[in-house]
């Protein structure tokens, strides 16, 4: 019971869990031989779908291969949504279940952000963008397993927490269909920003955590 007490705390509150279809879908998994470490493997699967087909966007006139990517982002999305469902609300959690929840995590963010950034390279800083969106979408999750190993609870306030990241630039790469060369560069502006700034507020909020008597 402890253990389950503390999967559920160090779970991000997502009204998408509630939703009749995210049930089914969970339920028809939980049914299935699929496990909860499979599904957030195949995540990665799914944002590197994302980043072959941006770099592949690069060489053709097809806008269908932005549509792709930003198909991978939501399938990712939904892998992330289910696996900690099929875990928790079906009882399949694994005493390993932690490492496959955040490192495929970390792994996903990684390759769809440089992903983008392959399709920027011949902008100006476009792919020193991605690195360093990189760098701090890590450090935010960083930040917040940092937060909850000084007993101060899991961190998910943004504004650019994961969800918020793959909004933006499953928006902005529709968007690039369109708009080609300038939703995808400010989507990246936008998130090193948002990322700054929620790196600023989990880690104040830590710090007046462990202050606090």
């Amino acid at each position: 019971m402890e253990q389950e007490s503390k999967a559920v705390e160090s779970r991000r509150e997502l009204k998408s869990r509630n939703t009749s279809w995210a049930q089914l879908l969970a339920k028809k998994l939980a049914g299935s031989h699929i496990s909860p470490n499979q599904i957030s493997v195949m995540s990665v699967f799914f944002a590197g779908v994302s980043l072959a087909a941006y770099y592949a966007s690069e060489f053709t006139d097809s806008r269908w291969y932005l549509i792709l990517a930003a198909v991978g982002i939501q399938m990712r999305l939904i892998c992330n949504l289910m696996d900690g469902m099929v875990a928790i609300e079906f009882n399949k959690k694994s005493k390993v279940g932690d490492l496959y929840n955040e490192i495929p995590d970390r792994i996903g963010d990684a390759l769809i952000i440089l992903g983008v950034g392959l399709y920027l390279r011949n902008t100006v800083y476009g792919l020193t963008l991605a690195w360093a969106n990189i760098f701090m979408a890590t450090l935010t999750a960083y930040v917040r397993v940092l937060g909850a190993s000084l007993g101060k609870g899991h961190k998910f306030i943004g504004p650019m927490a994961k969800q918020h990241r793959m909004f933006l630039l499953t928006v902005a790469t529709v968007l690039e269909t369109v708009i080609p060369g300038y939703p995808l560069y400010i989507a990246l502006a936008i998130m090193a920003i948002g990322l700054i700034i929620t790196n600023a507020r989990r880690i104040t909020g830590i710090a007046k955590a462990l202050e606090e008597k």
